[in-house]
């Protein structure tokens, strides 16, 4: 992954806990104490992740080969860099008001107060970095600089970046997850968004031609997706939702076009490599493996992952299923149909996608369990995952998404942002039942 793309993905986090942390302290009535370990879960976030090793990439590579390229970008980073080093000092008066909040020895208004105007800077930092050092980067920067940065970004063996450091911060940004407050998750949207930069495509799709046999199913499709979006597919049974997936998987093949993915032509590669790659899918109709247990059912989405790391991925899935963990060794057909899909996202999770392909979740389910699976859509939205959503309950589909896409025999007919085809008469009428 470029360098550029994961500072990205690291600010979309650091923006979802700074909105969370805001809506926190506007919530709070008396005393801190009853969300004591969310803050501190934020402030170790904050230390040992943001301080410790996000700002320090930055300083040590990205920084300093741009001050090498240009004068442009000094005034920017002077002040960014500045930040950098008064940061473990402002969280450390941090967890002192906190402390001294709690004892009594400081007001309620002075600790939010300096919490809010925290999340002020923060948020204001994110700006700076994506709005002028990151144009600047990719104007000025080399080919040979990049390659240098990229290859410091991916060393699995660095301190800080590393596979090891790299699990340890996911392990403190899950902690901060999930002790936020249910009501407001990690997925708010008060206070502004951070909005992806115009050219942070994670996958483009260009004038795709699909065919069974003589039958033309897709009609030269074409669409892009940002990094962390949610993309619907909405359209009639028939329209093409499903032949889309399938050959974007690899599973069917492509006739005709171009598929980009993380900056690299897939168009080619078979259906393996490009999951290996990072592309994900729970298919229609769930396919789980009757036979095998649920257990193995997950492990096989796992396949393709370290085997170290795959015991933590299957904690990590029995928390987000517990009805999974509860039946683990039952054969995965004696599961309901809601349970059925539940493991078929879990196994598709299991892969650890970068793009994950959801092909009508909510298919044959009672309504109660039509809720709960767009529930965990909305909670994998929340963490930032890259999805595209295929379903025929477009209403559903389009009230999460970020944007849509109408589907008719084949071919593109409306886009918009998921507002907006849920706002569209047409979209009303031949979809929402209005």
């Amino acid at each position: 992954m470029h360098a550029l793309h994961i500072i990205q993905d690291e600010h979309r986090n650091l923006w979802r806990i700074a909105l969370t942390l805001e809506q926190v302290i506007d919530d709070l009535h008396g005393s801190p104490r009853s969300e004591l370990a969310f803050f501190y879960a934020v402030f170790d976030y904050f230390d040992q992740f943001v301080d410790q090793a996000h700002h320090a990439k930055e300083d040590r590579h990205l920084f300093c080969r741009l001050r090498q390229r240009t004068e442009l970008a000094n005034a920017a980073l002077d002040q960014l860099e500045s930040e950098h080093r008064h940061a473990p000092a402002r969280l450390a008066n941090l967890r002192q008001l906190l402390a001294d909040c709690l004892h009594g020895q400081t007001s309620l208004d002075t600790l939010t107060t300096a919490l809010r105007q925290y999340t002020d800077d923060l948020k204001a930092h994110i700006r700076t970095e994506e709005q002028q050092v990151f144009p600047l980067a990719s104007q000025w920067l080399t080919e040979q600089d990049w390659d240098e940065i990229n290859q410091a970004f991916r060393s699995h063996q660095d301190p800080l970046f590393g596979d090891e450091a790299r699990a340890e911060f996911r392990e403190l940004f899950h902690r901060v997850a999930s002790l936020a407050p249910v009501s407001v998750g990690l997925g708010a949207h008060s206070g502004g968004e951070l909005a992806a930069p115009a050219q942070d495509w994670l996958l483009q799709v260009e004038q795709m031609e699909s065919a069974y046999g003589r039958i033309q199913a897709l009609k030269g499709i074409s669409l892009s997706v940002r990094r962390g979006e949610t993309v619907a597919l909405v359209g009639a049974n028939g329209a093409g939702k499903t032949t889309f997936l399938r050959t974007l998987s690899g599973v069917h093949p492509l006739q005709g076009g171009k598929i980009v993915f993380d900056g690299e032509d897939i168009s080619r590669l078979r259906a393996d490599m490009r999951m290996r790659r990072g592309i994900c899918q729970s298919p229609e109709g769930r396919q789980v493996f009757g036979p095998l247990s649920i257990e193995d059912n997950l492990r096989l989405g796992g396949y393709t992952q370290p085997k170290p790391q795959v015991a933590s991925d299957l904690e990590r899935i029995y928390s987000m299923f517990p009805i999974l963990k509860e039946k683990r060794a039952l054969p995965a057909g004696t599961l309901s149909g809601g349970q059925q899909q539940m493991l078929a996202i879990g196994r598709a999770l299991m892969g650890r996608p970068k793009l994950l392909l959801l092909d009508e979740p909510s298919m044959g389910l009672a309504p109660l369990l039509v809720e709960e699976v767009f529930n965990v859509v909305k909670s994998l939205k929340a963490q930032g995952m890259t999805l595209i959503l295929a379903e025929q309950n477009a209403f559903s589909a389009l009230a999460l998404a970020d944007r849509g896409y109408v589907l008719e025999t084949g071919h593109i007919t409306l886009t918009g942002s998921g507002r907006e085809l849920i706002e569209n008469e047409q979209v009303r009428a031949a979809y929402l039942g209005m």
